[in-house]
């Protein structure tokens, strides 16, 4: 391993990040209405004033996180955003769908009426996973509370009875495990119980759950990570059984590798590392120009998705922070190689020299295709959250290294 090469990866991730921070707390914030903008173009400005709920609750993470964690980001102005944020998800981001079942809406106006509900749970993940990482920096219970109780709401619905999303069983809709699901709830998992071995005895069974429904996952005799299975853990016939994403399956993988951690299991260690992190690598890297595809069919055949071949900037996020954690777990060399040739990739493609933060759209080639800096999915999260646990991460190593 290469102590100099280490460092200035953490240098230079380290200088990414304050840039990031600096970007989203100059353009993004709503000082007006609270909450935050997130269609943001190349230079800053705001092309667009509705708020996504997804990207409202993940700001409110990361700042709480990133105040929480490092001490050049607690700072007064980082807290306030988050708790004005905080605010703005309280008094408008739920809707009341029947009973006394609560549903985040997905958009809302720049003053807070709802636009659209989506019969998912993801809205409502981000918001429980806002209110849990803002009550652990306020010390307000109440909301700690109220994040459990959407929890608990979240976990019904998954596992008990679906209706409460507002999506009817029809008669040709096959039952269906899509990762995004137990990976959501598993990461739930992780963020209410840190540090709270109550909670995560709570939990416990759940977590085991989570990690066998993402394991489901691992289809063709372990060659491949297929997005969608049945509910039985069976192929699904169709485009939608082909499906792999690459970057949701890394990201999965050091999903999995935290709970491995957590819990001490070098088996769902080695199916991390082996099936979710270096297979979906392999299988998605374009070896023509560099970076994952965003989509790929397992049989070959040409994806649904019509972005399949763009580079994105989310999967590159989650394969940084999968291949870093691998290494640091393992201290296997070839995964810090592949570390590194993301990061080369990463970092002469995505970041914007001149006006900062990062592009997240790039054509297959690399070429920036869309050059705003957020929209209706891309805020401060993925590229945050990514230079975050990779600054930490390098911190540990480095420090052992001493």
């Amino acid at each position: 391993m290469s102590v100099v090469k280490l460092e200035e990866c953490r240098q230079h991730i380290r200088a990414q990040l304050d840039g990031v921070v600096e970007f989203w707390l100059k353009y993004s914030h709503d000082t007006v209405h609270g909450g935050f903008f997130t269609c943001i173009g190349r230079d800053g400005n705001v092309y667009d004033e509705l708020k996504y709920v997804w990207l409202q609750g993940r700001q409110v993470w990361m700042y709480c996180r990133l105040y929480r964690s490092m001490d050049r980001f607690r700072r007064p102005e980082i807290l306030e955003a988050a708790k004005a944020g905080g605010a703005f998800l309280r008094k408008f981001a739920r809707v009341s769908v029947s009973g006394n079942q609560w549903k985040c809406a997905f958009c809302l106006t720049r003053d807070g009426k709802a636009v659209k509900v989506q019969r998912t749970i993801f809205s409502e993940c981000f918001y429980i996973m806002a209110m849990d990482e803002l009550s652990r920096v306020t010390g307000d219970k109440e909301m700690q509370m109220e994040a459990e109780q959407m929890m608990e709401q979240l976990i019904y619905c998954v596992r008990e009875d679906s209706s409460g999303l507002g999506r009817p069983q029809l008669l040709g809709d096959v039952p269906t495990n899509s990762m995004a699901v137990p990976m959501m709830l598993l990461c739930l998992v992780q963020q209410v119980s840190e540090g709270r071995l109550e909670m995560g005895r709570k939990y416990a069974e759940l977590g085991s759950w989570c990690v066998s429904q993402i394991q489901q996952h691992i289809q063709r005799d372990g060659t491949a990570i297929l997005e969608n299975v049945s509910a039985t853990g069976a192929e699904l016939p169709g485009c939608l059984g082909r499906l792999q994403n690459p970057g949701h399956a890394l990201e999965a993988g050091w999903f999995l590798l935290q709970y491995a951690a957590e819990n001490d299991n070098k088996k769902i260690q080695r199916t991390a590392i082996e099936k979710f992190v270096e297979l979906p690598y392999e299988r998605g890297w374009d070896t023509d120009h560099g970076g994952l595809f965003y989509f790929l069919d397992v049989d070959g055949h040409c994806p649904t998705q019509l972005e399949w071949s763009m580079k994105l900037w989310w999967p590159h996020s989650e394969a940084l922070v999968a291949f870093l954690m691998a290494y640091s777990q393992t201290k296997k060399p070839e995964l810090l190689e592949k570390f590194f040739k993301v990061y080369e990739y990463t970092f002469s493609h995505f970041p914007d020299s001149q006006n900062g933060e990062w592009f997240g759209y790039l054509t297959q080639e690399g070429k920036v295709a869309l050059d705003f800096k957020g929209g209706p999915f891309k805020g401060f999260f993925h590229v945050p959250r990514c230079l975050y646990m990779c600054e930490c991460i390098l911190d540990n190593l480095l420090a052992k290294k001493d």
